[in-house]
């Protein structure tokens, strides 16, 4: 199936040819086109260029309008104010370019391909081993997998990279006590081990070692050895090692099962992945003088970083101990990325308050020549996760809130919301549970994405499980809605009819779902997730608008009206279907 011309993609191909033929010493002019509230489209490019060629910009505006080709697509042009176009799509135009999205029997909905897709390398949900998940990684997770989805609809050829917390002084006392209590993370019976059950056993150990490293000075030697047994790569301490990452990879793998994510095992590559590159990759910085020497540690300085005391802040690739920084196993990581896997674009879905940090890594790797011009590598960095008191969501107790409770919690407020209204639509007790499952974490993650990225914004489950307003319930009842029309409309099936004149609401519904593939192209180009959830919620409030103006079953119109109003409704629904699993999001059919 071929994609399909968007209305606006037409029309700014008809206004570029004729303002061509109009100033011919122009080059590629662009009528700067966009919607409006006075006609379907606005140009108001005329002004620009009318002044450059110092001509009339009305008289200039008027021979563009005589110049237009009448195809069928454009219904009205008329001049506006200083020399705006005002334009208007013919009827006919917009029911025949949504029936060739009908037609698509791909799933893509006409949507074309980027023009020149390239290979991106997203690093996002990236737990740390041992520990347990809270609300702080709730957004890499969320942001990054949407983006992935985003990314992948347009061609796009997306690495995922997971790169947890797994090296690290700490291991060292985590691997000396399981040597010395070898049975602290063996299985209960054969059966497979829950992820709560893992994370249990991981956090029992912790608190044990923990108060044996703080009050026994001859473990803490043995445990400090033990991190250099580990460095060293010493067989039995590796496979210690080894069983804290699997054990932890059971509980990150059941909790980014509830988020009803996809984690792919080669896909999770920890600190750990980078070791062997870490050597080389402070000999080649200090070989090319981008690292120097200071106080011992090898040190990369930037003009523009400086501490409150006015001396220079760098960053350092390697410590005065011989000990490598994050910033090491960073830069080692972009090697890889750009060499290996052969990039051209890194994407970081990291917390805002390590943009310094990546700032400072990534003009190092730009200065070492390992990020070219032909590599582009930015941070999308989000915002902080509130309470309903504006602060940082904690627990009563000031803790930090376990991620697997607040989905928990999510999806128990959900289920109640679905069984409310399950008898109305007959949902068995097996159908209530699943749905529940889908719209609490449907609404943890679209409150998440419906917020641009890098603000903070507020958890508030009565609002997320609302079914009034922009959350993702809305959405998933507007889909079943319409889903459940189908039922009620006999004989009658959706299909197109061109021929019809459109009412006001089918037109500015038909026009916005024409919008769908612009909108895709903007939140991909932009890693803006947030796009796409608010053109779903303006689709699912337009379509309230257009049922409630427009009878499809009740009073019964036409026969070929209410055919072409059920197509409506049915492209309606494989938009929102199609773009809320872009966002990770399921629409169940009944609800």
């Amino acid at each position: 199936m071929a994609s399909v011309t968007s209305l606006s993609d037409s029309v700014h191909q008809h206004l570029a040819t004729a303002l061509s033929a109009a100033l011919p010493d122009a080059g590629s002019a662009d009528p700067l086109l966009r919607r409006s509230d006075r006609a379907d489209f606005q140009a108001n490019g005329i002004l620009a260029l009318a002044k450059k060629a110092k001509a009339n910009p009305r008289e200039l505006a008027a021979q563009v309008v005589s110049g237009i080709a009448t195809d069928g697509v454009i219904k009205d042009i008329e001049v506006s104010g200083p020399g705006f176009l005002n334009i208007t799509i013919a009827d006919r135009a917009i029911t025949e370019n949504l029936a060739a999205r009908y037609a698509d029997d791909t799933g893509r909905l006409g949507v074309p391909f980027a023009a020149q897709p390239g290979t991106t390398v997203i690093d996002y949900a990236q737990p740390n081993v041992a520990k347990e998940m809270h609300v702080g990684h709730l957004r890499s997770a969320v942001i990054g997998d949407a983006v992935v989805q985003i990314l992948e609809f347009t061609g796009e050829t997306v690495v995922r990279r997971h790169h947890i917390g797994d090296w690290g002084t700490q291991f060292g006392m985590l691997i000396q006590y399981l040597i010395e209590h070898p049975h602290e993370l063996d299985h209960k019976g054969a059966a497979e081990v829950s992820g709560e059950e893992a994370m249990s056993n991981l956090n029992r150990l912790y608190k044990a070692a923990r108060t044996l490293f703080d009050s026994d000075e001859e473990f803490k030697t043995r445990a400090r050895r033990r991190v250099v047994d580990l460095q060293a790569g010493e067989p039995e301490t590796l496979a210690m090692w080894q069983k804290f990452v699997d054990e932890s990879k059971i509980y990150f793998y059941s909790v980014f099962d509830k988020l009803d994510m996809e984690i792919r095992d080669p896909d999770v590559v920890g600190e750990s992945g980078y070791n062997d590159m870490l050597d080389e990759t402070c000999r080649l910085l200090e070989e090319s003088g981008v690292a120097v020497r200071s106080d011992g540690a090898l040190c990369v300085f930037f003009d523009d970083v400086k501490g409150p005391d006015g001396n220079p802040v760098p960053l350092i690739v390697k410590k005065s101990d011989g000990g490598y920084g994050y910033a090491a196993t960073d830069l080692s990581a972009i090697r890889d990325r750009v060499f290996n896997l052969k990039a051209n674009t890194l994407v970081y879905v990291v917390d805002a308050r390590q943009s310094l940090h990546f700032k400072m890594v990534f003009e190092t790797a730009r200065r070492a020549g390992w990020l070219g011009d032909n590599v582009q590598a930015q941070q999308l960095a989000f915002g902080t996760v509130l309470g309903k008191d504006g602060k940082p969501f904690k627990t009563r107790e000031g803790e930090t809130v376990r991620l697997v409770d607040l989905l928990d919690e999510a999806i128990e407020r959900a289920t109640a919301v679905v069984r409310e209204k399950a008898e109305k639509v007959g949902l068995s007790e097996q159908e209530i549970e699943e749905n529940g499952r889908y719209v609490g974490i449907g609404a943890v993650k679209y409150a998440d994405l419906s917020t641009s990225a890098v603000r903070d914004y507020k958890f508030d489950l009565d609002q997320m499980v609302s079914l009034n307003g922009d959350t993702s319930v809305y959405l998933q009842y507007a889909y079943a809605r319409i889903r459940s029309i189908f039922g009620k409309a006999g004989d009658r099936a959706p299909l197109a009819h061109p021929e019809l004149e459109l009412a006001p609401a089918e037109r500015t519904l038909g026009l916005h779902l024409d919008r769908f593939g612009e909108t895709l192209d903007e939140a991909a180009g932009e890693y803006a997730p947030h796009k796409l959830a608010a053109y779903l919620y303006q689709l699912a409030s337009l379509y309230t608008t257009f049922y409630d103006q427009c009878p499809v079953i009740k009073p019964a119109p036409a026969q070929e009206v209410a055919e072409n109003r059920l197509f409506l409704c049915d492209l309606t629904a494989r938009t929102l279907h199609r773009g809320m699993a872009l966002l990770g999001i399921r629409t169940p059919d009944r609800l």
